[in-house]
């Protein structure tokens, strides 16, 4: 019988819910790993911004014993939603928080993801992520174990194995063959640095939260981050080699702004300069999700939370439900005797509720990008 006082527990992937599942672990005097296969907290960028809700990622960070420590990284004057019109960039509406009528500004304040992570990160003891540890697979054993397999052909064996390494995880086959599949939706990102000095008018014309203006099946999206930062991202429907079957290298940037340019035309000069003169180049991000519902019969020894269990449209709720599987899974298995009857009480909760969500999100998409 493995008892979850003494369960050797790992957990694969050092993002948000990872880390939040590690956190509320060693809050209770339980042991745990996490495996991360970059070499090191800044080995890459982070990423733009996120708004914690109050009964989801709030909730995790509360359960984490970090959301003083949130509160005091995050803005809440990031909630401002701005919508204008494509033509003239006349406001059209503006909402505190999006969707939330008479929501108080505090609600859902905006962090950026790499505070984020690293506010988690500093909350575990020293050693606790080993970077540099790519995983190749998860193995049951049969008897309530699971083997971590490393690409460096090493393993080691867990009383659990968690899979927290997002779209493309190494550990989701162990319970599913389920693969993520492209929406249709391809989203193209550029940014702007120091954007109250050096690019005062978009910055004005964003505000402090998010810009978006539409027209057809094009959404433009220019979003506020710290220290000045502003990220912009055009949306549209498009099969998933649309650059290769327009002759375009992402790459290059001058060939990239003519094509988007075109995509643009008829687009108001500042929203067109939104995308079109940033201080970077551009990152095409094809969106993908994984089958509605995502469901697995139980199996002992391994389980799945955040994007490895759920990856849906990033309409503002994936990183809120991955902090609340994190929290949640470790939250039973503290509550519970026995490692097997805390997964399974985590899957219950966790599976119907991943569905309803993924389900809505995927309608959601189909009507921001129609």
């Amino acid at each position: 019988m493995n008892l979850t006082r003494e369960a050797r527990v790992a957990v694969v992937g050092a993002g948000p819910g990872g880390l939040v599942c590690a956190r509320v672990l060693q809050l209770h005097g339980r042991s745990v790993t996490v495996f991360e296969r970059e070499a090191a907290f800044d080995a890459r960028p982070q990423g733009g911004s996120l708004d914690l809700h109050p009964e989801t990622g709030q909730a995790a960070l509360r359960a984490a014993g970090v959301l003083d420590r949130f509160h005091a990284l995050s803005r809440p004057e990031g909630q401002e939603w701005r919508k204008v019109d494509h033509v003239t960039a006349a406001a059209l509406e503006q909402e505190w928080p999006p969707g939330d009528e008479g929501a108080g500004v505090e609600d859902r304040p905006e962090i950026d993801r790499g505070h984020l992570r690293g506010l988690l990160l500093d909350s575990l003891a020293p050693g606790t992520v080993r970077w540099g540890s790519a995983v190749g697979g998860a193995v049951p054993l049969g008897d309530g174990t699971c083997r971590l397999e490393f690409a460096d052909g090493t393993s080691e064996v867990f009383d659990l194995v968690v899979g927290a390494d997002g779209a493309w995880s190494r550990v989701r086959p162990a319970v599913s063959d389920a693969l993520p599949a492209y929406t249709g939706v391809a989203f193209v990102e550029t940014g702007f640095d120091d954007s109250d000095v050096r690019h005062p008018a978009l910055a004005r014309l964003v505000g402090p939260g998010t810009l978006v203006a539409e027209s057809g099946s094009t959404i433009l999206f220019a979003q506020r981050n710290s220290n000045g930062h502003i990220r912009t991202y055009v949306a549209f429907r498009a099969p998933l080699d649309w650059h290769t079957a327009a002759g375009l290298d992402v790459e290059d940037t001058a060939a990239m702004r003519a094509y988007l340019g075109t995509r643009l035309d008829g687009w108001a000069e500042d929203l067109r300069y939104a995308m079109l003169n940033g201080d970077h180049g551009f990152a095409n991000r094809p969106l993908f999700a994984l089958p509605v519902p995502h469901i697995w019969e139980h199996v002992p020894g391994v389980t799945l939370l955040g994007d490895a269990a759920h990856l849906m449209p990033p309409l503002g709720v994936g990183v809120n439900h991955a902090l609340l599987d994190g929290a949640e899974l470790a939250q039973a298995l503290v509550g519970e005797e026995r490692v097997d009857d805390a997964v399974r009480a985590y899957e219950e909760l966790m599976l119907p509720r991943s569905a309803d969500l993924a389900k809505r999100c995927a309608e959601g998409l189909g009507h921001l990008v129609p």
